[in-house]
């Protein structure tokens, strides 16, 4: 049985991320009189107050401790969720600087967590000399998620849509008739219930010493400033470099993520070229999910038993493989290679934290993690710009109105592409970084 701190990570994720209202996510924000542009600003917001925080509250939870900054993640994630539950709707300035709020705790909700919940975690096990058992956490990890992730994404859909919750309530009985300004809300207010949970599973987490903090002691820790987790950012950042290894799994993390996080986000479109009805799309995001159950048990057999250069040729199969075969956009039958590509992320997201976690030393370890949270999002955001620009010349080539699913499938081509190139490119800058550094890979 894992210790307290370990169990409560697990809790804290589940809590953290398992939001009722991420499949209606877009249409929660217009229906509140938002427009699409201006959803558009708002996810830019969020993406650049992670970049901007990622890295400095790793450094900030290496340097005051991990569980305060858990906990002021909770607490800020509560109040980004209370102040729209309680949001006025309709399309008045107010409206959209509430959600600017929103969006702007969000980011550093998400940064504060980032790094921070990992790194307490894995030092409880090594104080207890169990590090080895990391691997079996992830995977624990990931099929409770997946739980999570299901329940949130079939009752955040059901009771966001008013028809179905009158029939529910008539079947039970009561004669009441719900309208969307009410059932809009219904997501968030169980959302704000799960942060709740969140800010009473950190408080009862406990900081692991590490080197650092034993040999400052408390006092030292006490005075510790937003000048202390600078340094503290610079010295891990120069370790990384510094470090072949660690540096290797950064580069090819962030392509990963990057790049199937980009098509995650179409998948949507997708679907509709694939010929599937969107009355299934909440089920497919179930579907996919489950795919926690089984993937990390491979992933840690793997992890275990071969070196990192096989958890890197089988994700890159995958993910290869899945960007080609969804590029034929096969009626139904293209839901097999989403599959694989999700899996893919799965083996990303496992082998990532297994290597990175093993050679990092602990008294830097958030700060380490938080600069894997950076590369994400960097990567993701630019991704992001570069098919945009992609889209638009392709635009500029239709006359007339263009088709933006004709464009969708033309451009689509883009990202198995991007990712043979990107992947070739690295192999070739790691061959020469481990030369080098006079290591063999």
């Amino acid at each position: 049985m894992f210790c307290a701190n370990v169990r409560r990570f697990i809790a804290f994720r589940i809590f953290f991320n398992s939001r009722f209202y991420y499949p209606v996510f877009t249409i929660l924000f217009l229906d509140f009189g938002l427009t699409i542009a201006q959803f558009s600003i708002l996810n830019a917001v969020w993406a650049a107050v992670i970049v901007l925080a990622e890295v400095p509250s790793g450094a900030l939870a290496d340097v005051v401790g991990r569980k305060r900054l858990l906990v002021a993640a909770s607490v800020i994630m509560a109040v980004e969720i209370g102040i729209i539950c309680f949001a006025p709707a309709g399309g008045s300035p107010l409206v959209f600087y509430i959600f600017l709020a929103n969006r702007i705790l969000s980011g550093l909700a998400e940064a504060a967590a980032s790094g921070a919940d990992e790194a307490i975690a894995y030092d409880s096990l090594a104080e207890r000399g169990a590090k080895k058992q990391w691997g079996r956490v992830l995977e624990i990890l990931a099929r409770c998620q997946s739980v999570g992730h299901i329940v949130a994404m079939s009752i955040g859909a059901a009771i966001y849509d008013p028809v179905l919750m009158t029939k529910a309530v008539g079947f039970l009985g009561i004669n009441h008739q719900f309208s969307q300004s009410m059932t809009m809300r219904f997501p968030l207010y169980l959302t704000f219930i799960l942060a709740i949970l969140a800010v009473l599973t950190t408080l009862g987490m406990k900081d692991v010493k590490t080197s650092t903090s034993k040999k400052n002691g408390k006092a030292e820790s006490e005075k510790a400033s937003l000048g202390q987790a600078m340094g503290l950012t610079l010295k891990a950042g120069a370790w990384i470099f510094k470090t072949p290894f660690a540096l290797t799994i950064l580069l090819f993390g962030m392509m990963f993520d990057g790049l199937i996080r980009m098509v995650i986000t179409l998948s949507s479109q997708y679907y509709r070229m694939i010929e599937l009805p969107e009355s299934i799309f909440g089920l497919i995001g179930s579907l996919v999910a489950m795919l926690g159950f089984v993937v990390p048990k491979l992933a840690r057999n793997i992890a275990e038993k071969k070196n990192p250069s096989h958890a890197l040729a089988v994700t890159a199969l995958l993910t290869l493989t899945g960007l080609v075969s969804m590029n034929l956009f096969l009626p139904l039958a293209g839901m097999i290679p989403v599959m694989l590509t999700c899996c893919a992320m799965y083996f990303n997201g496992f082998f990532i934290s297994y290597y990175l976690n093993q050679v990092t030393a602990s008294e830097q370890r958030a700060t380490v993690l938080s600069f894997k949270g950076l590369t994400y999002n960097i990567s993701y955001g630019l991704l992001g710009i570069l098919y945009a620009l992609v889209l638009k010349t392709q635009r500029q080539t239709v006359s007339g109105t263009p088709n933006e699913d004709l464009i969708f499938m033309d451009t689509f081509f883009w990202f198995p592409l991007t990712f043979a190139v990107w992947f070739v490119l690295l192999m070739g800058v790691t061959r020469f970084i481990f030369t080098q550094s006079g290591i063999k890979k």
